[in-house]
Protein backbone atom coordinates (compact mmCIF):
# COMPACT_ATOMS: atom_id res chain seq x y z
CA UNK A 1 0.00 0.00 0.00
CA UNK A 2 1.27 3.48 -0.86
CA UNK A 3 2.00 6.38 1.45
CA UNK A 4 -0.88 7.28 3.73
CA UNK A 5 -1.64 10.76 5.02
CA UNK A 6 -4.62 12.31 6.75
CA UNK A 7 -7.18 15.03 6.08
CA UNK A 8 -6.06 18.49 5.15
CA UNK A 9 -7.05 21.31 7.49
CA UNK A 10 -9.65 22.55 5.03
CA UNK A 11 -11.26 19.14 4.72
CA UNK A 12 -11.34 18.75 8.49
CA UNK A 13 -13.07 22.12 8.83
CA UNK A 14 -15.80 21.10 6.42
CA UNK A 15 -16.64 17.85 8.25
CA UNK A 16 -16.15 19.21 11.76
CA UNK A 17 -19.82 19.87 12.43
CA UNK A 18 -20.81 16.27 11.69
CA UNK A 19 -17.77 14.99 13.57
CA UNK A 20 -18.70 16.94 16.69
CA UNK A 21 -22.29 15.69 16.49
CA UNK A 22 -21.07 12.09 16.19
CA UNK A 23 -18.52 12.56 18.98
CA UNK A 24 -21.21 14.03 21.22
CA UNK A 25 -23.27 10.88 20.77
CA UNK A 26 -20.27 8.62 21.49
CA UNK A 27 -19.09 10.64 24.51
CA UNK A 28 -22.49 11.09 26.14
CA UNK A 29 -21.42 8.89 29.08
CA UNK A 30 -18.53 11.22 29.97
CA UNK A 31 -19.57 13.27 32.97
CA UNK A 32 -17.42 16.33 32.42
CA UNK A 33 -17.53 18.85 29.61
CA UNK A 34 -13.74 19.08 29.42
CA UNK A 35 -13.51 15.30 28.87
CA UNK A 36 -15.89 15.53 25.93
CA UNK A 37 -13.98 18.54 24.58
CA UNK A 38 -10.58 16.82 24.65
CA UNK A 39 -12.13 13.69 23.20
CA UNK A 40 -13.14 15.73 20.15
CA UNK A 41 -9.68 17.28 19.92
CA UNK A 42 -8.08 13.82 20.04
CA UNK A 43 -10.35 12.57 17.24
CA UNK A 44 -9.37 15.50 15.04
CA UNK A 45 -5.72 14.79 15.80
CA UNK A 46 -6.12 11.21 14.64
CA UNK A 47 -7.72 12.32 11.37
CA UNK A 48 -5.50 15.30 10.55
CA UNK A 49 -2.68 14.83 8.04
CA UNK A 50 0.52 13.71 9.74
CA UNK A 51 3.01 10.87 9.80
CA UNK A 52 2.76 10.04 13.51
CA UNK A 53 -0.48 9.97 15.53
CA UNK A 54 1.07 9.94 19.00
CA UNK A 55 0.08 12.75 21.34
CA UNK A 56 3.02 15.15 20.98
CA UNK A 57 2.90 15.53 17.17
CA UNK A 58 -0.91 15.56 17.14
CA UNK A 59 -0.98 18.39 19.67
CA UNK A 60 1.59 20.33 17.61
CA UNK A 61 -0.53 20.04 14.44
CA UNK A 62 -3.80 21.20 16.03
CA UNK A 63 -4.50 24.88 16.62
CA UNK A 64 -6.24 24.04 19.90
CA UNK A 65 -3.92 21.14 20.70
CA UNK A 66 -2.41 21.00 24.18
CA UNK A 67 -0.01 18.12 24.81
CA UNK A 68 -0.42 18.13 28.58
CA UNK A 69 -4.22 18.17 28.41
CA UNK A 70 -4.33 15.40 25.81
CA UNK A 71 -1.89 13.30 27.84
CA UNK A 72 -4.08 13.72 30.90
CA UNK A 73 -7.27 12.95 28.97
CA UNK A 74 -5.96 9.71 27.46
CA UNK A 75 -3.69 8.38 30.20
CA UNK A 76 -5.11 9.62 33.52
CA UNK A 77 -8.67 10.87 33.10
CA UNK A 78 -11.07 8.39 34.77
CA UNK A 79 -13.68 8.21 32.00
CA UNK A 80 -14.86 4.67 31.40
CA UNK A 81 -14.21 3.31 27.90
CA UNK A 82 -16.85 0.57 28.25
CA UNK A 83 -19.99 2.75 27.82
CA UNK A 84 -18.27 4.65 25.00
CA UNK A 85 -17.61 1.39 23.15
CA UNK A 86 -21.18 0.36 23.89
CA UNK A 87 -22.52 3.50 22.18
CA UNK A 88 -20.22 2.85 19.23
CA UNK A 89 -21.17 -0.84 18.95
CA UNK A 90 -24.91 -0.14 19.07
CA UNK A 91 -24.71 2.67 16.48
CA UNK A 92 -22.43 0.87 14.04
CA UNK A 93 -24.27 -2.45 14.28
CA UNK A 94 -27.35 -0.65 13.04
CA UNK A 95 -25.46 1.25 10.34
CA UNK A 96 -23.39 -1.60 8.91
CA UNK A 97 -25.99 -4.38 9.37
CA UNK A 98 -23.16 -6.95 9.61
CA UNK A 99 -23.21 -10.35 8.00
CA UNK A 100 -20.67 -11.59 10.56
CA UNK A 101 -18.58 -10.75 13.60
CA UNK A 102 -14.88 -11.44 13.14
CA UNK A 103 -12.70 -12.54 16.05
CA UNK A 104 -9.08 -11.51 15.58
CA UNK A 105 -6.05 -9.96 17.25
CA UNK A 106 -3.29 -7.61 16.20
CA UNK A 107 0.14 -6.65 17.53
CA UNK A 108 1.41 -3.28 18.76
CA UNK A 109 5.24 -3.29 18.44
CA UNK A 110 6.97 -1.80 21.49
CA UNK A 111 10.43 -1.08 22.88
CA UNK A 112 11.29 -1.96 26.46
CA UNK A 113 9.51 -4.04 29.09
CA UNK A 114 7.31 -1.54 30.93
CA UNK A 115 4.36 -0.92 28.58
CA UNK A 116 1.28 -2.77 29.84
CA UNK A 117 1.06 -6.35 28.52
CA UNK A 118 4.29 -6.16 26.51
CA UNK A 119 6.22 -9.41 25.98
CA UNK A 120 8.12 -11.42 23.40
CA UNK A 121 5.15 -12.95 21.60
CA UNK A 122 3.88 -13.67 18.11
CA UNK A 123 2.50 -10.68 16.24
CA UNK A 124 0.65 -11.01 12.96
CA UNK A 125 1.57 -7.39 12.23
CA UNK A 126 5.26 -8.30 12.45
CA UNK A 127 4.81 -11.77 10.99
CA UNK A 128 7.08 -13.18 13.68
CA UNK A 129 7.76 -13.23 17.41
CA UNK A 130 8.63 -9.76 18.60
CA UNK A 131 8.43 -7.38 21.55
CA UNK A 132 4.82 -6.20 21.41
CA UNK A 133 1.39 -5.87 22.97
CA UNK A 134 -1.52 -7.83 21.50
CA UNK A 135 -5.09 -6.55 21.31
CA UNK A 136 -8.02 -8.91 20.73
CA UNK A 137 -11.08 -7.47 18.97
CA UNK A 138 -14.58 -8.32 17.79
CA UNK A 139 -15.39 -6.60 14.49
CA UNK A 140 -18.73 -6.21 12.72
CA UNK A 141 -18.34 -6.84 9.01
CA UNK A 142 -20.23 -6.99 5.74
CA UNK A 143 -18.84 -6.92 2.20
CA UNK A 144 -18.91 -3.11 2.07
CA UNK A 145 -17.64 -2.08 5.51
CA UNK A 146 -16.52 -3.14 8.94
CA UNK A 147 -15.86 -1.63 12.36
CA UNK A 148 -14.30 -2.74 15.67
CA UNK A 149 -17.02 -3.21 18.29
CA UNK A 150 -15.02 -4.23 21.35
CA UNK A 151 -11.42 -4.68 22.50
CA UNK A 152 -9.38 -6.54 25.10
CA UNK A 153 -5.68 -6.19 25.86
CA UNK A 154 -4.04 -9.62 26.11
CA UNK A 155 -1.98 -9.99 29.29
CA UNK A 156 0.77 -12.62 28.83
CA UNK A 157 1.16 -15.26 31.53
CA UNK A 158 4.60 -13.98 32.47
CA UNK A 159 2.99 -10.80 33.82
CA UNK A 160 1.33 -12.92 36.54
CA UNK A 161 4.60 -14.43 37.79
CA UNK A 162 5.82 -13.32 41.19
CA UNK A 163 8.84 -11.07 40.66
CA UNK A 164 10.09 -7.62 41.56
CA UNK A 165 9.97 -6.60 37.89
CA UNK A 166 6.31 -7.56 37.58
CA UNK A 167 5.39 -5.73 40.77
CA UNK A 168 7.06 -2.60 39.42
CA UNK A 169 5.60 -2.71 35.95
CA UNK A 170 2.08 -3.66 37.05
CA UNK A 171 2.16 -0.66 39.38
CA UNK A 172 3.58 1.74 36.77
CA UNK A 173 1.14 0.51 34.12
CA UNK A 174 -1.70 0.85 36.62
CA UNK A 175 -2.89 -2.64 35.74
CA UNK A 176 -5.93 -3.43 37.93
CA UNK A 177 -5.41 -6.18 40.49
CA UNK A 178 -8.24 -8.26 39.02
CA UNK A 179 -6.80 -8.19 35.48
CA UNK A 180 -4.62 -11.23 34.79
CA UNK A 181 -3.67 -13.58 32.00
CA UNK A 182 -6.73 -14.83 30.11
CA UNK A 183 -6.50 -16.90 26.93
CA UNK A 184 -7.42 -14.96 23.81
CA UNK A 185 -10.30 -17.31 22.99
CA UNK A 186 -11.75 -16.68 26.47
CA UNK A 187 -11.42 -12.94 25.92
CA UNK A 188 -13.33 -13.38 22.65
CA UNK A 189 -16.18 -15.16 24.46
CA UNK A 190 -16.19 -12.47 27.16
CA UNK A 191 -16.56 -9.76 24.51
CA UNK A 192 -19.34 -11.67 22.77
CA UNK A 193 -21.18 -11.95 26.10
CA UNK A 194 -20.64 -8.24 26.69
CA UNK A 195 -21.98 -7.29 23.26
CA UNK A 196 -25.04 -9.50 23.82
CA UNK A 197 -25.60 -7.79 27.19
CA UNK A 198 -25.67 -4.48 25.28
CA UNK A 199 -28.66 -5.73 23.31
CA UNK A 200 -26.79 -6.59 20.11
CA UNK A 201 -27.70 -9.86 18.43
CA UNK A 202 -24.65 -11.70 17.08
CA UNK A 203 -24.57 -12.77 13.44
CA UNK A 204 -22.30 -15.63 12.32
CA UNK A 205 -18.88 -15.67 14.06
CA UNK A 206 -15.69 -15.90 12.00
CA UNK A 207 -12.11 -16.46 13.08
CA UNK A 208 -8.75 -17.64 11.79
CA UNK A 209 -7.03 -20.91 12.63
CA UNK A 210 -5.65 -19.62 15.92
CA UNK A 211 -9.25 -19.47 17.16
CA UNK A 212 -10.92 -22.17 15.07
CA UNK A 213 -8.48 -24.79 16.35
CA UNK A 214 -9.64 -24.23 19.94
CA UNK A 215 -12.30 -26.82 20.78
CA UNK A 216 -13.39 -24.80 23.83
CA UNK A 217 -14.14 -21.77 21.66
CA UNK A 218 -16.27 -23.75 19.22
CA UNK A 219 -18.06 -25.44 22.12
CA UNK A 220 -18.53 -22.07 23.85
CA UNK A 221 -20.19 -20.63 20.77
CA UNK A 222 -22.44 -23.67 20.42
CA UNK A 223 -23.39 -23.52 24.11
CA UNK A 224 -24.51 -19.92 23.50
CA UNK A 225 -26.55 -20.98 20.47
CA UNK A 226 -24.30 -19.04 18.08
CA UNK A 227 -23.35 -19.97 14.53
CA UNK A 228 -19.79 -19.92 13.23
CA UNK A 229 -17.51 -20.48 10.26
CA UNK A 230 -13.97 -20.94 11.62
CA UNK A 231 -10.63 -21.70 9.99
CA UNK A 232 -9.14 -25.02 11.10
CA UNK A 233 -6.15 -27.17 10.21
CA UNK A 234 -6.32 -30.13 7.87
CA UNK A 235 -5.09 -32.49 10.60
CA UNK A 236 -8.16 -31.82 12.78
CA UNK A 237 -9.72 -35.15 13.83
CA UNK A 238 -13.15 -36.07 12.44
CA UNK A 239 -15.38 -38.93 11.31
CA UNK A 240 -17.53 -38.97 8.21
CA UNK A 241 -21.21 -38.29 8.81
CA UNK A 242 -22.24 -41.95 8.58
CA UNK A 243 -20.00 -43.16 11.44
CA UNK A 244 -22.07 -44.04 14.52
CA UNK A 245 -21.14 -45.14 18.05
CA UNK A 246 -21.11 -48.88 18.62
CA UNK A 247 -23.41 -50.29 21.32
CA UNK A 248 -22.28 -53.55 23.01
CA UNK A 249 -24.96 -56.17 23.57
CA UNK A 250 -26.90 -55.67 26.82
CA UNK A 251 -26.87 -58.78 29.03
CA UNK A 252 -29.81 -57.67 31.14
CA UNK A 253 -27.95 -56.85 34.36
CA UNK A 254 -26.94 -53.39 35.63
CA UNK A 255 -26.88 -50.22 33.61
CA UNK A 256 -27.03 -50.68 29.84
CA UNK A 257 -23.62 -49.96 28.26
CA UNK A 258 -23.27 -46.66 26.43
CA UNK A 259 -22.25 -46.44 22.81
CA UNK A 260 -18.64 -45.66 21.95
CA UNK A 261 -16.81 -44.65 18.82
CA UNK A 262 -14.45 -47.62 18.49
CA UNK A 263 -12.59 -46.79 15.29
CA UNK A 264 -9.87 -44.18 15.12
CA UNK A 265 -10.99 -40.88 13.59
CA UNK A 266 -9.65 -39.62 10.30
CA UNK A 267 -8.37 -36.10 9.64
CA UNK A 268 -10.23 -33.43 7.70
CA UNK A 269 -7.57 -33.70 5.01
CA UNK A 270 -8.11 -37.46 4.68
CA UNK A 271 -11.88 -37.05 4.47
CA UNK A 272 -11.51 -34.41 1.76
CA UNK A 273 -9.10 -36.54 -0.28
CA UNK A 274 -11.47 -39.52 -0.01
CA UNK A 275 -14.39 -37.55 -1.47
CA UNK A 276 -15.30 -38.12 -5.14
CA UNK A 277 -13.42 -35.73 -7.43
CA UNK A 278 -16.61 -34.28 -8.90
CA UNK A 279 -17.77 -33.19 -5.42
CA UNK A 280 -15.66 -30.01 -5.65
CA UNK A 281 -17.39 -27.18 -7.51
CA UNK A 282 -16.35 -23.72 -8.70
CA UNK A 283 -17.67 -20.80 -6.61
CA UNK A 284 -17.31 -17.04 -7.11
CA UNK A 285 -17.66 -15.26 -3.78
CA UNK A 286 -17.06 -11.58 -4.59
CA UNK A 287 -15.88 -9.03 -7.13
CA UNK A 288 -12.31 -7.98 -6.40
CA UNK A 289 -10.31 -5.05 -7.74
CA UNK A 290 -8.91 -7.34 -10.46
CA UNK A 291 -12.12 -9.13 -11.31
CA UNK A 292 -14.19 -11.97 -9.93
CA UNK A 293 -12.66 -13.98 -7.08
CA UNK A 294 -13.22 -17.64 -7.90
CA UNK A 295 -11.90 -21.00 -6.76
CA UNK A 296 -13.00 -24.61 -6.32
CA UNK A 297 -14.61 -25.68 -3.06
CA UNK A 298 -15.68 -28.92 -1.44
CA UNK A 299 -18.35 -29.20 1.28
CA UNK A 300 -18.81 -32.37 3.35
CA UNK A 301 -20.85 -33.27 6.41
CA UNK A 302 -18.48 -34.55 9.11
CA UNK A 303 -18.33 -35.21 12.85
CA UNK A 304 -15.40 -33.41 14.53
CA UNK A 305 -13.96 -36.04 16.84
CA UNK A 306 -10.98 -35.11 18.98
CA UNK A 307 -10.70 -36.72 22.41
CA UNK A 308 -12.47 -33.83 24.17
CA UNK A 309 -15.50 -34.06 21.88
CA UNK A 310 -15.65 -37.87 22.03
CA UNK A 311 -15.51 -37.79 25.82
CA UNK A 312 -18.21 -35.11 25.97
CA UNK A 313 -20.50 -37.10 23.66
CA UNK A 314 -19.92 -40.30 25.67
CA UNK A 315 -20.71 -38.63 29.01
CA UNK A 316 -23.90 -37.16 27.55
CA UNK A 317 -24.82 -40.48 25.86
CA UNK A 318 -25.14 -38.62 22.55
CA UNK A 319 -23.75 -38.91 19.07
CA UNK A 320 -21.04 -36.52 17.94
CA UNK A 321 -22.75 -33.55 16.23
CA UNK A 322 -22.53 -33.21 12.46
CA UNK A 323 -20.84 -30.10 11.10
CA UNK A 324 -19.91 -28.63 7.73
CA UNK A 325 -16.38 -29.14 6.47
CA UNK A 326 -15.58 -26.58 3.76
CA UNK A 327 -12.34 -26.95 1.81
CA UNK A 328 -10.80 -24.68 -0.78
CA UNK A 329 -9.24 -26.90 -3.46
CA UNK A 330 -7.96 -24.77 -6.34
CA UNK A 331 -7.69 -26.34 -9.80
CA UNK A 332 -4.34 -28.06 -10.30
CA UNK A 333 -3.63 -28.44 -6.58
CA UNK A 334 -3.13 -32.02 -5.34
CA UNK A 335 -5.12 -31.36 -2.15
CA UNK A 336 -7.10 -28.60 -0.41
CA UNK A 337 -5.24 -25.49 0.72
CA UNK A 338 -7.76 -24.19 3.31
CA UNK A 339 -10.25 -25.80 5.71
CA UNK A 340 -13.19 -24.43 7.69
CA UNK A 341 -15.67 -25.96 10.14
CA UNK A 342 -19.19 -24.55 10.49
CA UNK A 343 -22.29 -25.35 12.51
CA UNK A 344 -24.64 -23.64 10.05
CA UNK A 345 -27.72 -25.66 9.11
CA UNK A 346 -27.60 -28.70 6.86
CA UNK A 347 -29.46 -26.81 4.11
CA UNK A 348 -26.98 -23.94 3.90
CA UNK A 349 -25.87 -23.37 0.27
CA UNK A 350 -22.18 -23.82 -0.49
CA UNK A 351 -21.94 -20.26 -1.84
CA UNK A 352 -23.15 -18.89 1.51
CA UNK A 353 -20.56 -20.95 3.39
CA UNK A 354 -17.79 -19.79 1.05
CA UNK A 355 -18.84 -16.15 1.16
CA UNK A 356 -18.75 -16.15 4.95
CA UNK A 357 -15.49 -18.06 5.13
CA UNK A 358 -13.87 -15.53 2.81
CA UNK A 359 -15.26 -12.44 4.57
CA UNK A 360 -12.26 -12.38 6.90
CA UNK A 361 -10.40 -10.26 4.33
CA UNK A 362 -12.23 -7.28 5.80
CA UNK A 363 -10.42 -7.50 9.15
CA UNK A 364 -7.01 -7.42 7.49
CA UNK A 365 -8.09 -4.27 5.66
CA UNK A 366 -9.48 -2.85 8.90
CA UNK A 367 -6.21 -3.23 10.75
CA UNK A 368 -4.23 -1.60 7.93
CA UNK A 369 -6.59 1.38 7.89
CA UNK A 370 -6.67 1.66 11.68
CA UNK A 371 -2.88 1.57 11.91
CA UNK A 372 -1.61 3.31 8.79
CA UNK A 373 -4.31 5.97 8.50
CA UNK A 374 -5.45 6.53 12.08
CA UNK A 375 -2.49 5.62 14.29
CA UNK A 376 -3.86 2.58 16.13
CA UNK A 377 -0.34 1.37 16.96
CA UNK A 378 1.24 4.84 17.38
CA UNK A 379 0.22 5.19 21.04
CA UNK A 380 3.28 5.74 23.23
CA UNK A 381 1.62 5.56 26.64
CA UNK A 382 2.29 2.63 28.97
CA UNK A 383 -0.84 2.39 31.09
CA UNK A 384 -3.75 -0.03 30.90
CA UNK A 385 -6.26 2.81 31.00
CA UNK A 386 -4.40 4.75 28.31
CA UNK A 387 -4.31 1.75 25.95
CA UNK A 388 -8.06 1.17 26.32
CA UNK A 389 -8.82 4.86 25.84
CA UNK A 390 -6.66 5.07 22.70
CA UNK A 391 -8.07 2.01 20.89
CA UNK A 392 -11.60 3.20 21.70
CA UNK A 393 -10.93 6.65 20.24
CA UNK A 394 -9.30 5.24 17.11
CA UNK A 395 -12.34 2.99 16.62
CA UNK A 396 -14.61 6.05 16.83
CA UNK A 397 -12.51 7.91 14.24
CA UNK A 398 -12.69 4.90 11.92
CA UNK A 399 -16.46 4.63 12.43
CA UNK A 400 -16.99 8.30 11.60
CA UNK A 401 -15.11 7.97 8.30
CA UNK A 402 -17.13 4.85 7.51
CA UNK A 403 -20.37 6.78 8.03
CA UNK A 404 -19.10 9.65 5.88
CA UNK A 405 -18.41 7.17 3.13
CA UNK A 406 -21.88 5.68 3.52
CA UNK A 407 -23.86 8.92 3.45
CA UNK A 408 -21.71 10.82 0.92
CA UNK A 409 -20.27 8.24 -1.50
CA UNK A 410 -17.92 9.44 -4.25
CA UNK A 411 -18.87 9.13 -7.89
CA UNK A 412 -18.78 5.53 -9.04
CA UNK A 413 -15.76 4.47 -11.06
CA UNK A 414 -13.65 7.36 -9.79
CA UNK A 415 -10.54 6.93 -7.65
CA UNK A 416 -9.91 9.37 -4.76
CA UNK A 417 -7.89 12.39 -5.87
CA UNK A 418 -4.46 12.95 -4.30
CA UNK A 419 -4.19 15.72 -1.75
CA UNK A 420 -3.14 19.10 -3.19
CA UNK A 421 0.62 19.44 -3.35
CA UNK A 422 1.13 15.80 -2.32
CA UNK A 423 1.36 13.68 -5.49
CA UNK A 424 0.74 10.03 -4.67
CA UNK A 425 -0.21 10.71 -1.06
CA UNK A 426 -3.73 9.57 -0.38
CA UNK A 427 -5.86 10.87 2.46
CA UNK A 428 -6.73 8.56 5.33
CA UNK A 429 -10.35 8.32 4.18
CA UNK A 430 -8.99 7.76 0.70
CA UNK A 431 -7.68 4.44 1.96
CA UNK A 432 -11.19 3.67 3.17
CA UNK A 433 -12.72 4.71 -0.13
CA UNK A 434 -10.85 2.07 -2.07
CA UNK A 435 -12.17 -0.66 0.16
CA UNK A 436 -15.56 0.70 1.17
CA UNK A 437 -17.73 0.57 -1.97
CA UNK A 438 -21.03 2.38 -1.69
CA UNK A 439 -22.93 0.88 1.24
CA UNK A 440 -26.53 -0.11 0.53
CA UNK A 441 -28.81 2.72 1.51
CA UNK A 442 -31.67 1.98 3.88
CA UNK A 443 -34.35 3.92 5.66
CA UNK A 444 -32.51 5.58 8.52
CA UNK A 445 -33.94 6.59 11.85
CA UNK A 446 -31.67 9.63 11.75
CA UNK A 447 -32.23 12.60 9.41
CA UNK A 448 -29.87 12.73 6.43
CA UNK A 449 -26.76 14.87 6.90
CA UNK A 450 -26.82 18.49 5.79
CA UNK A 451 -25.53 18.77 2.20
CA UNK A 452 -21.92 19.92 2.04
CA UNK A 453 -19.27 20.26 -0.64
CA UNK A 454 -18.38 16.80 -1.96
CA UNK A 455 -15.33 15.89 0.11
CA UNK A 456 -15.90 12.20 -0.26
CA UNK A 457 -13.43 11.92 -3.09
CA UNK A 458 -10.97 11.76 -0.19
CA UNK A 459 -13.09 9.27 1.79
Amino acid sequence: MGAVAGLSRGELVLVRGRLEEFAGEMFESMRRKDQRRWGGVYLRGLMLDGKRKSIEPMAARLEDGDEQCLQQFVNQSPWDSEPVRRALAVRMSGEIEPEAWIIDDTGFPKFGKMSVGVARQYSGALGKVGNCQVGVSINAACEQASCPLDWRLFIPQEWDEQSELNEQRREKAKLPEDVHHTEKWRQALEMIDELISWGIKPPVLLGDGAYGAITELRSGLEDRGLEYVLDVKGNTSAYSEDVKPEHPAYEGRGRPPQGRYREDPSSLRELALAAPEKTAVTVTWREGTRGKMTSRFLALRVRPANIQLRRKAHNAAEELPVRWLVCEWPPGEPEPVKYWLSNLGAGTPLKTLVKLAKLRWRIEQDYRELKDALGLDHFEGRTYRGWNHHVTLVSIAHAFLTLERKHCPPARGRQPDPLPGRPGATSAPGVLARHLPHLPQRAAARPPPTPTPNLTEHY
